[in-house]
Order: structure tokens, then C-alpha cells, then sequence
């Protein structure tokens, strides 16, 4: 029994050394990974940066077309003006209600640029800010085992 034991006891021991990986395999697969995680978030910053300028842009671009139409608003508002010194109250009634519409559109389209601009908020790429935070937490916890 006791020549059980103690070659029980070997034996364990050297499948748990013959069970372990060099250093250097371990130390190349964790930078390897590392490396790959790196890349990956990388990717994903990329991809949440681009969807963001996406939306920065389609805003941008709607607060532009609200400018235009206030801008013919105002021209409007001017040949109304100009229509209710020269004509009978038909012409300068037509013009305004030109005006009004007008108002009507640019304010529908500052309003869409707005919340545009808004769902872009922040520009910063929070998805893979959280993950890296996640990764850092999760490398900080294996090297502590």
C-alpha cells in the first residue's frame, strides 16, 4: 500500500507537468489574443465612429436645407411685405400663406436634423469604450489568479 501512495502521488505530479505549456507558449498565445482583441476592437471603433459621421452627416445636411428654406421664407416674407403695399389684400393673402408653408417645412426640417444630431451624441465610440474597460477588468482579474 504504501508503494500505492507515493507512486500514486508521482505520477500526478508529472501529468500535471506533462499536462502544462512552456512559458514561452503561454506568454505568445496571451500576446497573440491580445493583439487579436486589440484588432477586433479597433474594428468595432471604426464601425460605431462611421455610423456616427453617418448621422452627423444626414444632420448636417438637413440644418443646411432648413437654412435654404428659411432663407426663401424670408424672401417671401419680403415679396409679401411688397405685394400688401402694391396690390389688394388677394395677392399679399397668397404670399403670406407662401410664407407660412414655408416656415411650416423649415421648421419640420431643423427639427429632424436636430434629433439627427442628437442620436449621434456623443462622438465618441461608448460601445467599444465599455469593452475595453470590460477586457482591462477581465485581464486585471486573470493576472491576479
Amino acid at each position: 500500500m504504501s508503494n500505492t501512495q507515493p507512486h500514486h502521488a508521482g505520477s500526478g505530479q508529472s501529468t500535471d507537468r506533462l499536462g502544462q505549456e512552456p512559458v514561452g507558449e503561454l506568454v505568445q498565445r496571451a500576446s497573440q489574443q491580445l493583439t487579436e482583441l486589440v484588432r477586433g476592437e479597433l474594428r468595432l471603433a471604426q464601425a460605431e465612429m462611421k455610423e456616427k459621421g453617418k448621422r452627423y452627416g444626414k444632420g448636417g445636411g438637413l440644418f443646411g436645407g432648413a437654412g435654404v428654406v428659411g432663407f426663401l421664407m424670408a424672401q417671401a416674407l419680403v415679396a409679401t411685405a411688397i405685394a400688401a403695399l402694391a396690390v389688394a389684400l388677394p395677392v399679399w393673402a397668397a404670399a403670406l400663406i407662401v410664407t407660412a408653408v414655408l416656415g411650416v417645412i423649415a421648421a419640420v426640417m431643423a427639427m429632424d436634423g436636430k434629433k439627427q444630431v442628437d442620436q449621434a451624441a456623443p462622438p465618441a465610440p461608448e460601445q467599444t469604450v465599455e469593452n475595453v474597460k470590460a477586457d482591462v477588468a477581465e485581464i486585471k482579474e486573470s493576472a491576479h489568479r
